[in-house]
């Protein structure tokens, strides 16, 4: 029998779900003891991972619902009660309030909306349009929200003083280089600073939502499938801003009052700054829901943008056109091809890792090989480039994420044919990704601190 443990309420619910497997068609007293040690294992995992009790409960039989046709109806009939923890507790008198970390969410992004408007007091303002300022605000934007979202992760995953005190340095580094480097106004090193660094301190955020345990490879999947529901939420909250925004002008215009300056000065930028920690929060209230919207998501724009890749590798070849190797040629094909890579993580994340391979595995690799077609030419291009003009910043830094990318997907479409071949398990491309994580952090600091030096502030 497992061991007990757990709160009363706990017990009992544990008590209510085994009598149900029993109620419902004759199973063997061995088999729910079985289960239970599944589901107290997934529990524990949950609570470690800063759900409370109730909702590693319900999301832990989820899980096993995936395994067990009897513990998913369990799931499907008392899943309501996650919908009522999406912002308020249940305190089992039918009262509902906002929750502490409801509170503590709104606080830290009204301090990041509040924190983009300080150096306007210094005479640094956003509206201005100078070049020093537009230089000032694309530097350190990712600066002024960043550390209040690694901010609410690491209160609510309780770290140490001495595990905050070191996620605040690579915050603190960034904001050193950023607005210590004579850099050329408008330069490359300078654009190429500005681009990498919300890279940077998203992985260091990452840190925090693992509450320090960043070598763990669940905590790192996690930290992908947060990401990827992270951006959906806030594409969201900035569409309905955006309607809002369109309402504000057109009913103020109509008698006579031009709001677009209070807009712009204001409620854009601090609304932005809110919205990014807001957003977390809504991700972190959503794990007490139990679908997921990955795998949705995954099933439509894995075809789409296998079609994409497919059309533009025969295009070319028809054609016989090469790609251009400019500035924005390179930053636009390098996000593109990020992209793809994290669509590959947000699906692999989406996947039940025990599942046998089949035709959506199939499209995957698919698009992993366009993917890494796509990068090679754009990767023979740029050393074209570099040989006929020599080293700039641009070139290098295109070349050193390109050579990251094909590394990263030709060994994923290495693993993930072993897989569809059932020749190597899914939990191997698994580690693979989330192993190779942390090589994107090195390049993203090496191209904020290092370029500007090498290439003298160019």
């Amino acid at each position: 029998m497992p061991e007990a443990g757990g709160t009363q309420v706990f017990e009992e619910r544990i008590n209510e779900w085994r009598s149900y497997l029993q109620r419902r068609q004759p199973i063997a007293a061995t088999d729910v003891d079985e289960l239970e040690d599944h589901l107290r294992s997934q529990v524990a995992d949950l609570q470690e991972a800063g759900l409370d009790e109730e909702e590693a409960f319900l999301i832990g039989v989820k899980r096993l619902g995936q395994l067990d046709v009897l513990s998913r109806e369990f799931a499907r009939e008392h899943s309501e009660r996650l919908w009522k923890r999406l912002v308020v507790d249940e305190d089992g008198s039918g009262r509902g309030g906002w929750s502490r970390e409801a509170w503590v969410a709104l606080a830290l992004a009204i301090a990041a909306a509040a924190a983009i408007k300080v150096p306007s007091v210094f005479g640094m303002k956003i509206e201005d349009g100078s070049a020093a300022a537009q230089s000032f605000y694309t530097l350190n934007f990712s600066l002024f929200v960043l550390p209040f979202l690694a901010g609410f992760f690491a209160w609510k995953r309780g770290m140490e003083r001495r595990g905050i005190v070191a996620l605040s340095v690579p915050f603190v580094v960034g904001a050193l280089a950023v607005n210590l480097f004579p850099f050329s106004p408008g330069g490359s090193t300078e654009v190429l600073a500005a681009l990498h660094l919300p890279m940077a301190l998203w992985l260091a955020v990452g840190v925090a939502y693992a509450g320090g345990a960043w070598r763990s490879h669940d905590q790192r999947m996690n930290y992908v499938r947060f990401s990827g529901e992270w951006f959906i939420y806030l594409a969201l909250i900035a569409m309905g801003g955006g309607v809002l925004m369109g309402s504000t002008v057109f009913v103020f215009s109509a008698i006579g009052v031009d709001p677009e300056g209070l807009l712009n000065s204001w409620i854009l930028p601090c609304g932005v700054m809110g919205a990014i920690v807001i957003a977390g929060w809504l991700v972190e209230a959503k794990q007490s829901v139990i679908e997921n919207m990955a795998p949705v998501l995954t099933l439509l724009f894995t075809p789409l943008f296998t079609l994409l890749l497919l059309a533009f590798l025969v295009t070319m070849v028809w054609t016989g056109s090469g790609i251009e190797v400019e500035r924005e040629v390179l930053i636009g094909f390098d996000l593109l091809l990020v992209l793809v890579v994290g669509l590959l993580l947000y699906a692999i994340s989406a996947r039940d890792p025990q599942a046998e391979p089949g035709f959506f595995d199939t499209l995957q690799l698919v698009l992993v090989v366009c993917a890494l077609l796509v990068d090679a030419m754009a990767l023979w291009a740029i050393l074209a480039r570099i040989s006929e003009f020599g080293f700039s910043p641009n070139r290098v830094a295109a070349l050193g994420e390109n050579l990251i990318l094909v590394v990263n997907l030709g060994w994923s479409a290495v693993l993930y044919t072993r897989f569809v071949l059932k020749r190597g398990s899914f939990s191997s491309l698994e580690r693979w990704q989330t192993a190779y994580i942390p090589v994107y952090a090195v390049w993203a600091w090496l191209v904020v601190v290092v370029f500007p030096l090498v290439f003298r502030f160019q």
